[in-house]
């Protein structure tokens, strides 16, 4: 079964990089692919441009072999609507093989806004990050999307190529690229919150316009 993680990386940090090793744990997966998107259709474009977010990305997962840097989105034109990836994989991989998006709760309860976002559903499994203690939502549209299609271990999900929900207890990490980003900016250091290979490579081209040593 692979595990896919979309996102913008602007930059990569630890609040995506540790997630994805959880969940990549704790459902014994093949690998974890992250995904970079070239053009994010649901927010404003990225500050760094597609060769430098692989880049550092290529910097962050060099010594992780379980989490592999994917490129379709940067090399495809255009909106990077998921359910274009996915239908890409699929060709790619076939029908049969479990296949499973990850992303945070946001992420998952604003679903019914995505492009076709129930075409997606029917290529592969919704892993739902959250951080310990928390419960599935009660209430809403994707609470009740998701009650019938909700299961409780990888060997349900492995069972079915797509369509199930599987709720994944991670690390939560309460670090965002915008913040990294404005500390950069007012010339102080985002040290502890991204890797040190990603964090050198800001400084030596410049990236955000860092004055920060």
């Amino acid at each position: 079964m692979l595990g896919i993680l979309g996102g913008t990386f602007d930059p990569v940090h630890f609040g995506h990089l540790r997630p994805a090793l959880d969940v990549l744990q704790a459902l014994e997966l093949d690998e974890v692919r992250v995904m970079p998107c070239r053009t994010p259709p649901h927010r404003e474009s990225p500050r760094a441009s597609p060769e430098q977010r692989r880049t550092m990305l290529e910097l962050a997962l060099a010594d992780e072999p379980g989490l592999v840097l994917d490129r379709r989105e940067l090399e495809r034109e255009g909106p990077s609507f998921m359910v274009d990836t996915f239908q890409s994989l699929r060709h790619e991989l076939g029908g049969e093989i479990p296949l499973a998006l990850i992303l945070g709760m946001d992420a998952f309860l604003g679903l019914p806004k995505w492009h076709r976002w129930e075409a997606l559903a029917g290529l592969c499994h919704f892993v739902v990050t959250h951080r310990p203690g928390w419960s599935p939502p009660g209430s809403g549209e994707m609470a009740r999307w998701s009650r019938a299609r909700t299961v409780s271990s990888g060997t349900a999900l492995r069972a079915t190529p797509a369509g199930k929900v599987f709720y994944s207890e991670v690390t939560q990490l309460d670090i965002s690229a915008s913040h990294i980003r404005a500390l950069l900016a007012a010339g102080l250091s985002p040290r502890y919150l991204l890797p040190d290979a990603v964090l050198a490579y800001i400084r030596d081209t410049g990236l955000y316009d860092t004055g920060a040593r």
